[in-house]
């Protein structure tokens, strides 16, 4: 997983409420196992029409907003099933981080295991943000996670709370996997250990 410091990038503003799963990643995709791959199909409903052809006025399909990173959504965003293809769908994509006012408990902690940053604000700062957004691909979105910080594009900048364990796993690029591997020299000790022991085993 990569290390997650500081981004400046494009920010496309999505002001549903209620976002939920399916809406992010629909049931039809859901067959496989791997974590790429799915940006293509990221939000299908509303960026396709029934031909598959792009809906233009779906903001991603937007040239402005091709290549955001960051989501600054409505309320409750990635409620609905717990499919952890959303967050795959989102990386996959290009999506680093998503503010909103909040988000649905797994979701938000699947996120954090696949590397992207949810930021929770209060309701003024997100509006704020969200109108930041609309100004296009020049405006660009600062997300510092070191300082906790969100900077808008004029200089305004909001602080955010996140807990410091999965701050310290984002900040060293590390999923369950990798948490895991800091602690591989402790394993083969008890295994070279436990092997002595029960030879048999």
């Amino acid at each position: 997983m990569d290390k997650f410091e500081t981004l400046t990038g494009v920010a496309a503003p999505m002001p549903l409420v209620n976002i939920d799963t399916d809406m992010i990643i629909p049931k039809q995709f859901l067959k496989t196992i791997k974590r790429s791959g799915l940006g293509v199909n990221l939000f299908d409903e509303m960026r396709y029409d029934d031909d598959g052809n792009e809906i233009p006025d779906f903001v991603l399909n937007q040239p402005a907003y091709r290549s955001a990173e960051i989501l600054v959504a409505g309320d409750n965003f990635g409620c609905g099933s717990s499919r952890e293809h959303a967050p795959w769908a989102l990386k996959d994509f290009g999506i680093k981080s998503v503010i909103s006012t909040s988000f649905a408990d797994i979701f938000y902690n699947n996120c954090f295991k696949n590397g992207i940053l949810p930021i929770v604000l209060p309701q003024e700062q997100v509006d704020i943000l969200m109108e930041d957004a609309r100004k296009g691909e020049n405006a660009r979105i600062t997300v510092d996670l070191e300082n906790q910080t969100v900077t808008s594009s004029d200089g305004q900048s909001f602080g955010f709370e996140v807990d410091p364990f999965k701050k310290h796993c984002l900040l060293e690029g590390l999923d369950d996997i990798g948490l895991s591997l800091e602690k591989s020299a402790s394993i083969d000790a008890f295994e070279a250990k436990a092997g002595q022991a029960r030879p048999w085993v």
